[in-house]
Order: structure tokens, then sequence, then C-alpha cells
């Protein structure tokens, strides 16, 4: 691990933390910063925020969790992973050259790299400390609900994750997350907290954070079918970095050109039909999706018909984005199916 990506670790507040925005960690921290602050129950709720720079709810939402509680004892001991503070300096989600900050956790493809050493760090303090629960605060780039996602089809994960919405997405891929390496080591979610400073972010991720702070154990007993709306992510659709793209269906000299209000889409129950954009005649191969098991099944989702990218199947996305430099480094959007409560421990 480069001294640049050596991993910061404090036992009380950095000095001037609650006061800082998030552009102004990268010089107040210096890199990746772990924080261990004890509390009443000894095993630690785990927050990690930032993990993406230019989504800040979570750490707005910690700093605000820390002065409710500045002159009391937490209920709970609490450490808190404060991630990619070069980019949140640029406002970016990563850096050109960086890996994905939550692409890179033990599982992932990136095993070899001084950040996967870092979370590899990160992982062991918690194992160590016998972490309770942990939460991945993030924001969206399109227009999506707050909702929690879930690795796991187990009870405990249902529990924390409709703590913070009844809206759940269960999802295996990508690998290399947060959420899925800490699941081995205690009930783990990730919460979807909208768009960096939509009304109403940072107040739900902090009353969510603060709740789960006072949580003496977790919950075993099964979910009630009233309780929790469950979606499968079964595809993560892609543009091959071949394919040139917009959103301006004016102009043609982009293979696809994308519907200007895609992220409308999000968290609808589309039918088989519904257009994505329009494709420049002959263009081939403009959009991939791929499966849990790592097969491209694009052509089970997507056709191109009358000079259109259209559904052929019943499907809801999540995630998309109108954000160019976040698909490029990222995806267009998942594939979701509803999960009906009889099958909400066997998907």
């Amino acid at each position: 691990m480069s001294e640049a990506l050596s991993l910061r670790v404090s036992d009380t507040v950095p000095e001037g933390l609650l006061e800082a925005r998030a552009a102004d960690l990268a010089d107040r921290l210096g890199g990746p910063t772990l924080i261990h602050l004890p509390g009443r129950r000894p095993e630690p709720l785990f927050v990690s925020a930032l993990l993406h720079g230019n989504e800040d709810t979570g750490f707005e939402a910690v700093k605000q969790l820390l002065l409710k509680h500045r002159d009391r004892v937490l209920p709970r001991a609490l450490s808190i992973l404060i991630g990619n503070v070069s980019a949140a300096k640029h406002g970016l989600r990563r850096l050109d050259g960086q890996p994905d900050y939550n692409r890179v956790w033990p599982g992932g493809a990136h095993g070899s790299t001084p950040e996967a050493a870092l979370m590899a760090e990160v992982m062991t303090q918690m194992r160590d400390r016998k972490v309770f629960a942990a939460i991945d605060v993030h924001n969206n780039t399109g227009l999506n609900p707050h909702y929690a996602c879930v690795n796991r089809l187990d009870g405990r994960f249902f529990h924390l994750a409709t703590l913070f919405s009844r809206t759940v997405v269960y999802f295996i891929r990508p690998q290399g997350v947060a959420s899925i390496a800490m699941a081995a080591l205690c009930p783990s979610v990730t919460v979807e907290c909208g768009q960096p400073g939509a009304p109403g972010g940072v107040e739900h991720a902090f009353e969510y954070l603060d709740a789960a702070l006072h949580l003496a154990e977790h919950p075993d007993h099964p979910m009630a079918e009233h309780d929790m709306d469950l979606f499968h992510t079964v595809a993560t659709v892609k543009i091959p970095e071949a394919t040139s793209f917009h959103f301006d269906s004016l102009r043609g000299d982009a293979d696809l050109a994308l519907q200007s209000d895609l992220d409308h889409m999000n968290f609808r129950e589309l039918p088989e039909g519904v257009s994505f954009g329009r494709v420049r005649g002959g263009a081939a191969s403009v959009i991939e999706a791929w499966d849990e098991q790592g097969a491209e099944v694009g052509a089970r989702y997507f056709t191109v018909a009358d000079g259109e990218l259209r559904t052929v199947r019943r499907v809801m996305p999540s995630m998309l984005t109108l954000d160019e430099r976040v698909i490029r480094q990222d995806c267009l959007c998942y594939l979701m199916e509803r999960v009906p409560s009889a099958q909400w421990d066997s998907v």
C-alpha cells in the first residue's frame, strides 16, 4: 500500500471534521480514514461514507450523528470509514486511473491494488472488533426513491434494511462491494439516499444511522409480507466502449441517442416495447447486459426495432442516470424483478 493510500486510523473525531465539507477532507485527513469511537455496547456499528467521492449524504449524516452525541456516551461503539477523499475534493465518483472504491473490497476483481489492500485492512479491524452491523451510505446520480440493498436472503439483513425503507433490492453482482464483503461478518446493507443535495436525503440517512446505533440486537423473526417490497437485480446494463452515445435525440453523430428523461423510468415496471433511445442505422450491439453468472444476456431484455432500442420483456430498471461519465465508469442501469414473499428465502 502506497504512503498516499495508507489507512489513517483514529480513536477520536479528527479536529475540524464536524465543520468540514466533503471537498475539504483530502487536506484535513490526508487519505481514507477509519474512526473508532467507544459506546455502551462494545460491538460497533460500522458506517462507510464517500466510497464514491461525489456522494456526500453519508458524510453529512455522520456529522449530524456525531453532533447529536457530542456530549454523551454513544449507545453503541461506532466505526466510521471515510473513503475516497481525493475524488471528493473534485466532486467526482472516482478519479481517472483510480479503481472504484466500492469494487475493491475482498471478493472483487481488484485484489492486487493498493485500494484493495486498504479495504482488506478495514475488514481485519472490524472482524477483530466483532462488528455488530454494517451500513454503506450512497447517493444516486439519477432519479430513484430511497431504498436499501442486501446481499443475503436472511431475516436479520431484511430487518436492518427495512429500518431504512420498505423497498429492498437483493443483488450479488457487482462483486467487490462493501456490503457483500461485510456480510461475511455481520448483517450488512447498502442504503441509497437519492441524489446528492436532494431534500430529505441527509435527514433520512441520519435518522436511520441513529436508529441502527440504538439497536440492542437483530430481530430473527420472519418479515411480514406487508413490511417489505423485495426486488432482485437480474442484470447489469452497460454501454460497450465502442458504442458512442449521448442524450440528444436531435443529433445524429452517435450510435445511440438515449431518451433525455431516461432516469424517470427508475423503479417503474416497464412493459415490452418501451424505447430507451434511437439507434443510428447499422449500429450493432449498442447495449449489453450481464447476469449474475457473468453471462451476456442483452438479447433477453433488448432489441433494435424500427431504429429504436426497445425492451422485449417486462423489466424494472434502477439507477438509470443521465451522467455520461458515470455510465462509462460504472453502468447505464440495473434490471430488477419483483420477488413474491413466498420466495424471499430462495431467490
